[in-house]
């Protein structure tokens, strides 16, 4: 062969050498990334190598060739094309376009071979070639420009490996192959041994050929989610086709599981393989078996992505049912939507139907012999709507968090514990907005509550805030602040209207009295539209205006701050309670007249509180280098005077043992006309009201033995948080004037341990039927101060020593390798890496709950049976245990030492496999969920329908 070579050349990285040589031979551009080779005189020139032509520089391409001064140059390459144009490189204007229409780069570490008789280039040892989209590299390289064809292959070395293989990139395609012949004219190729990349999966062939069209076809091909280059698993196929950034297609096929071919196949297989961007498409069911509806396909349906914005997803759930009897379905639509900058949201809408009956009886095949849960109503829904907005300055803010729909629905259809375990929930939506320029504010919100055990539902629609920010009366008259005591003087404003409907009725009756159409239990309207009338009807409106007046903020004796206030409250209700006395009946009537109705209260008050410290400071250099005690007494009054006594009604009823003036058996009672209502009815008496409060926290400094700078040589650390005392006296008050003593204690112990303690203390006496009376402990023949009427105790600890980086479990080890998409081999583990450290990562979390009521007076009959002091003593228990790199348990249960049973136990174990992982759960005691479920499944959420489940949980009963 007649040729030329070029060696030695090497650059310092991997060594560039554009093919310039070839400038005036090949028809085609190339850039230069090396020094152009020195031409050589013609008596230095073998006798069998051809004179090589015109070498070009890189500069010369921009304004043409040099012509000769007179006539034509020889061809001796045989190269140049005849006739009246010299120009060789056919880059003139109005010249034929050649096959290559841009740049190729060249780069290759060892050398460059040129045969310039074939028009063939062969580039050695970390080569490649980059033409357009066309990225390809290997170890060995061959270009022919006759054909327009690229050649790579990897090489051996001397034990036989195959080095360099070849890899080839077309824009967002990757191909790793063993040998690549590629048309760069036609944009076809032929690829042997190939893996390449499409989506989240991996196509493996003997043999590819691509066309024009960016279209694959292969032969003897396999298909699979994992990354190795053995897989764990694939789909073996003797032909498929491939749509980058659609689907892969494929005749029959099997699946083969750690080598081992399995008989599980079909005719033909359709794998969707979607780009990185998002695409429209089928969600496939998964399937299985219901005990007491049949078998079902479940969570089935299609994708839309509507734009960039807007996904809509539409799956639901049908059920096969028994004989005749059709098993019912359920249907969801949600739609999740973004906007950057500005909002994001979630909309769902469920619906369920199924049997009110069951279907499969336990004589059945699928029968479990668990208690069959009776649905309240066949045909359930449930609605969810999330919407957060991004803040922005000076603009409103719009926002939803709505959970509303049938009671019944999350226990016959949630997966999910905390929906089933849920007993009430609340939806809010709400708008806010700061006016510019002005102190002003204002919120409007929509509120429901339901309890999906009793069925009972409030809607607050709606709730409409206004409030004024705190203004100083100084400013409006221009006044220059001069820390006068004037200026301290500020007032704020609000304003609150609400309409709250409910479909719970209280029950009617009063206490002693008879009352006309009274019931001694409440009841639930069932929410339907014939039951509009009614619900409105029990619909309670109001307005609340509050006023507040600050008098400033003053020290007095240095230490003390004195802070008074002035508050007007006026509440605006229209609709009233009127009572009369039906003597045929001998019962209370009770009627609501519609009226316009004010209340309004007036209170001042003044505060005063402080703050002193006890400290205890050691000398020298001790660990614990101080103690200090700081001590927060809080001491206010509060006036109020009496109340408009047109908010009470006072009736005499011939009902009672006292006499009035002329003879007559009469019973005086006062019944507040606004009982029940929105704001309830403000006081009747006067309030003089002393009430003080009581604060403890103890902190030390410790020498921080950690510190080498001197920059932090003491650490504070908290011993008590919080020792809280509180209590009031009402002078005016008829009865008992001194309420109870409230103390609350809170600490945390290393950090890990938290206590928090509370407790109420009432002072007074109680009489045989546990009513407070007048009369102190302390007067009583067995004196005491206070009598513990409530207590709880809260302990949590977090076990971690995983916060410990120094512990032998705690070193970072190698870990399996990661299924990611991207092509080669992951770096190999330790394979004895779990057998070498048994203490294994683990983490608690405990806490401890204790609640202790009074039980109440000492039986005084042997028929009255006191009740238990202690209502409440649970553990509960939640944490997980690593067993291995790739093993997790984890476990959450509780109990109560009290009812002795255990509220909920959960058991999770997971495996992961590389590209497989094992899923499992395990509730072992009764009510939710009772039951287990095993699932074997690819992690890939292309084949998420490749799993092998085994279950028996609540939807099985």
């Amino acid at each position: 062969m007649r040729g030329f070579i070029l060696r030695g050349l090497r650059a310092t990285g991997p060594a560039v050498l554009c093919l310039l040589a070839a400038l005036g031979l090949l028809n085609f551009t190339a850039q230069a990334q090396a020094p152009t080779p020195r031409r050589q005189q013609a008596t230095s020139v073998p006798a069998d190598v051809r004179r090589p032509a015109q070498i070009l520089r890189a500069d010369t391409t921009r304004s043409g060739l040099q012509r000769p001064r007179s006539g034509t140059a020889a061809d001796t390459s045989g190269l140049v094309r005849r006739g009246t144009s010299p120009d060789s490189l056919n880059v003139a204007a109005g010249a034929r376009r050649g096959g290559v229409e841009t740049t190729v780069k060249y780069a290759a570490k060892d050398s460059i071979r040129f045969v310039v008789g074939e028009k063939k280039a062969i580039l050695y040892d970390a080569a490649s070639v980059n033409y357009g989209e066309m990225d390809l590299k290997a170890n060995r390289i061959t270009v022919d420009y006759s054909n327009n064809l690229l050649t790579a292959e990897g090489t051996q070395d001397s034990t036989g490996k195959t080095r360099g293989r070849p890899v080839f990139k077309n824009g967002a395609e990757t191909y790793q192959a063993g040998r690549i012949n590629y048309n760069f004219k036609s944009k076809k190729g032929k690829i042997a041994d190939a893996v390449t990349q499409q989506g989240e999966g991996f196509v493996h062939a003997e043999v590819i050929k691509k066309n024009q069209f960016n279209e694959i076809y292969g032969r003897n091909g396999r298909y699979t989610t994992c990354n190795l280059e053995h897989p764990h698993f694939y789909i073996n196929a003797s032909k498929m086709k491939v749509i980058p950034g659609q689907k892969v297609v494929t005749g029959p096929f099997n699946l083969v599981i750690g080598g081992i071919p399995t008989p599980l196949g079909l005719p033909f297989g359709y794998f969707p393989s979607p780009s990185s961007t998002r695409a429209s498409g089928l969600i496939i069911p998964t399937f299985g078996q219901s005990t007491d509806r049949g078998f079902f396909l479940r969570n089935g349906g299609y994708y839309w992505a509507a734009n960039d914005n807007i996904g809509v997803r539409f799956t639901g759930d049908v059920y096969s049912g028994a004989g005749q009897q059709f098993g019912g379905w359920r249907g969801q639509a949600e739609m999740q939507y973004i906007k950057r900058y500005r909002y994001n949201g979630l909309l769902s809408f469920e619906f369920s139907s199924r049997p009110a009956e069951r279907l499969l009886q336990e004589d059945g095949v699928t029968a479990s012999g668990a208690v069959f849960r009776q649905p309240r109503s066949p045909k359930t829904l449930w609605l969810r709507w999330s919407h957060s907005p991004t803040p922005r300055p000076g603009g409103g803010r719009f926002s939803a968090s709505v959970n509303a729909g049938s009671s019944d629905y999350n226990q016959q259809n949630s997966f999910e514990p905390r929906r089933f375990l849920t007993p009430a929930f609340s939806s809010t939506i709400s708008y806010s907005k700061q006016l510019r320029n002005a102190p002003i504010n204002y919120s409007l919100n929509l509120s429901q509550t339901q309890n999906t055990q009793t069925g009972e539902m409030s809607f607050v629609l709606p709730d409409a805030t206004v409030q004024v920010a705190r203004q100083y009366p100084y400013q409006w008259l221009g006044i220059s602040p001069s820390g006068k005591f004037y200026e301290q003087l500020s007032f704020s404003y609000s304003l609150t209207g609400q309409n709250k409907v409910t479909n719970t009725q209280a029950a009617r009756q009063l206490t002693g009295v008879p009352l006309l159409g009274g019931t001694n239990a409440g009841s639930v309207i069932p929410i339907k539209l014939e039951n509009i009338a009614t619900l409105l009807r029990n619909s309670q409106t109001g307005l609340r205006h509050d006023f507040q007046i600050q008098l400033g903020s003053y020290n007095v004796l240095k230490h003390i701050n004195v802070s008074p206030a002035i508050s007007y409250n006026e509440v605006w209700y229209f609709k009233r309670l009127d009572y009369s006395y039906n003597p045929v009946a001998q019962a209370i009537r009770v009627d609501t007249t519609t009226s316009f109705n004010r209340l309004y209260t007036v209170s001042g008050g003044v505060n005063l509180g402080t703050n002193f410290y006890g400290t205890l400071n050691r000398k020298g250099t001790r660990k614990i280098q101080a103690i200090r005690h700081k001590v927060t007494p809080n001491i206010s009054y509060q006036y109020a005077p009496n109340a408009n006594p047109d908010y009470r009604q006072s009736l005499n009823l011939p009902l009672g043992t006292s006499l009035d003036g002329q003879g007559r058996l009469v019973d005086s009672r006062i019944f507040s006309r606004y009982e029940g209502f929105l704001y309830g009815t403000p006081a009747g008496q006067r309030q003089s009201q002393v009430s003080f409060s009581l604060q403890n926290a103890v902190e030390m400094k410790v020498r921080n033995k950690n510190d080498t700078t001197g920059t932090t040589p003491f650490n504070k650390v908290s011993l008590i948080d919080g020792l809280d005392f509180s209590a009031g006296y009402n002078f005016l008050a008829v009865g008992p004037k001194l309420s109870p003593l409230s103390a609350t204690f809170r600490t945390q112990i290393a950090k890990k341990l938290s206590v928090n303690i509370t407790s109420s203390f009432d002072f007074y006496q109680r009489d045989t039927s546990g009513v407070t009376i007048d009369k102190f402990l302390f007067d009583q023949d067995n004196r005491r101060l206070t009598r513990l009427t409530s207590a709880s105790l809260q302990l949590n600890y977090q076990f971690n020593p995983a916060q410990n980086p120094n512990k032998k479990s705690n070193i970072p080890r190698a870990v399996a390798p990661v299924n990611d998409p991207t092509l080669g081999n992951p770096n190999p583990i330790n394979p004895y890496e779990d057998y070498v450290d048994f203490e294994l990562p683990w983490e608690m979390t405990t806490g401890f709950s204790i609640l202790y009521v009074d039980p109440g007076v000492r039986p005084s009959r042997g028929t009255y049976v006191r009740t238990r002091a202690f209502t409440t003593a649970a553990l509960n228990l939640s944490g997980s245990v690593k067993l291995t790199s790739n093993t997790r348990v984890g476990y959450t249960t509780n109990y109560d030492f009290i009812n002795k049973n255990p509220a909920f136990t959960s058991l999770d174990i997971f495996r992961d496999l590389h590209c497989w992982q094992i899923t499992a759960n395990w509730r072992p005691f009764s009510g939710y969920g009772q039951g287990y479920f095993v699932t074997i499944a690819a992690k890939s959420a292309l084949l998420q329908d490749l799993k092998l489940n085994r279950n028996r949980t609540f939807l099985n009963y």
